[in-house]
C-alpha cells in the first residue's frame, strides 16, 4: 500500500469506529431500538477484505454485525443511520433495523439476523455468477460462532464441489455471544475446518489492515481466477459486547486490555506517524472532522426524516399490497 492509501484507511476505519460508536449513544438516547451490534475493533477485517476486492462488482454479505460493511461496499451513512433511527429514508424504508441492512444496488447483499443465513446465499449467488460466465465472485463475511451451523459445512462442501467463486471470511473475534471458542468449538483454529472439504484456507493477523489486504489479494485472486473457493479467517476482537443488551462481564480485564494495545486504527495512525507520513495533529484534525460530518450530516439527517407512513403498513405484507405481483414494480 501506498501512503495516500493508508491514510484513506485509517480516515475509513476512523470515521468507522466514531460512526459505531455514536450508535452507541443513539440506543442509550433510545432512538435506536431493537437489536445493536457494534463492529468496534474489528474495522481491519471489512476493511481491508473489501479494499482488495472490486466494490460495485463483487457481491458482498454478511451477518448482523453489518453497518461497516454497507458502508465499505458504498451504501451512504446517512441512509444507514436512518435504517437504524427506523425512518422512511433508511435503505429497508425503516422496516429493517440495524440487523437488516441492504444496498442491492452497490451489491451489498444484505446483513443477516439468522446465525449462518448467508453461507448457502453466499454458495447461491456465486453459482449463478458460474452460470452466467461472469467474473464476479461472491463474498461472505461469518463470525466464528456461526460455523457450528449445518448450513457451513453443507454450503462449503457444494462450493467445493462445484469449485465456486466464492470467498468465505471468517471474522473471529474468539466469543459466541458470551461463550468463548474454546468451550464451544472442538476445532479452535476455524480455518482448519475447511480442510475436509478440500478448500485451501490461511490464519492471518485480523487487526493489522495491511496484513489483511495482503492475504486478501492472494484469497481473492485464487477465486477470481477460477480455482473454487477460499477460506480466509482473520483473527480480531470486538471491543463491546456482542449486542447492546450484554453486560461484557464475562472477558477477562486483562484480555481486554491486551487487544486493545492492538487497535488496528491506533497501529495504522502510529505507523503513519513513524514514517513520518502524517503527524498526530493531523490525525486529531481528521478525527474532529469526521466526528462534525457525523453530527451535523449523518445524524441531523436521521433525525429529520419522517418516520414510514401509516400506509406502509401493509404494503410489503399482504401480498394483494405486493407491486410484483400485481404487475409493478417496487
Amino acid at each position: 500500500m501506498d501512503s495516500e492509501v493508508k491514510k484513506r484507511l485509517l480516515h475509513e476505519m476512523l470515521f468507522a469506529r466514531r460512526f459505531e460508536e455514536r450508535c452507541y449513544e443513539a440506543y442509550v438516547e433510545r432512538k435506536i431500538g431493537g437489536f445493536l451490534h457494534l463492529y468496534s475493533g474489528e474495522e481491519a477485517c471489512a476493511f481491508g477484505v473489501l479494499e482488495a476486492a472490486r466494490v460495485n462488482h463483487d457481491y458482498v454479505m454478511t451477518s448482523y454485525r453489518d453497518h461497516i460493511h454497507a458502508i465499505k461496499c458504498g451504501v451512504d451513512p446517512k441512509v444507514v443511520m436512518a435504517e437504524l433511527y427506523a425512518k422512511v429514508t433508511g435503505c429497508c424504508k425503516g422496516l429493517g433495523g440495524s440487523m437488516h441492512i441492504f444496498g442491492a444496488e452497490h451489491r451489498f447483499m444484505g446483513g443477516y439476523a439468522l446465525v449462518g443465513g448467508p453461507f448457502p446465499l453466499a454458495a447461491g449467488i456465486a453459482k449463478a455468477i458460474k452460470m452466467k460466465g461472469g467474473d464476479e465472485i461472491s463474498i461472505c463475511f461469518l463470525g466464528d460462532a456461526a460455523n457450528n451451523q449445518g448450513t457451513f459445512h453443507e454450503s462449503l462442501n457444494m462450493a467445493k464441489v462445484w469449485d465456486l467463486p466464492v470467498l468465505y471470511v471468517c471474522e473471529n473475534n474468539l466469543y459466541g455471544i458470551g461463550t468463548r471458542i474454546d468451550r464451544s468449538t472442538a476445532v479452535v483454529d476455524q480455518y482448519k475446518r475447511v480442510s475436509g472439504y478440500n478448500i485451501p484456507s490461511e490464519q492471518v493477523d485480523g487487526q493489522d489492515v495491511e496484513v489483511v489486504y495482503a492475504a486478501a489479494q492472494k484469497a481473492i485472486e485464487h477465486v477470481r481466477s477460477g480455482k473454487g473457493p477460499y477460506f480466509l479467517e482473520l483473527m480480531t476482537y470486538r471491543y463491546r459486547g456482542h449486542s447492546m443488551s450484554d453486560s461484557n462481564a464475562y472477558r477477562p480485564k486483562d484480555e481486554e486490555r491486551m487487544w486493545s494495545k492492538r487497535d488496528p486504527i491506533i497501529m495504522l495512525r502510529d505507523r503513519l506517524i513513524d514514517a513520518g507520513e502524517m503527524s498526530l495533529e493531523d490525525y486529531k484534525q481528521m478525527d474532529g472532522d469526521i466526528l462534525d460530518k457525523i453530527e451535523d450530516e449523518i445524524i441531523k439527517f436521521a433525525e429529520e426524516s419522517p418516520e414510514p407512513p401509516l400506509e406502509m403498513l401493509e404494503k410489503y405484507t399482504l401480498v394483494e399490497n405486493d407491486p410484483w405481483v400485481n404487475g409493478g414494480s417496487v
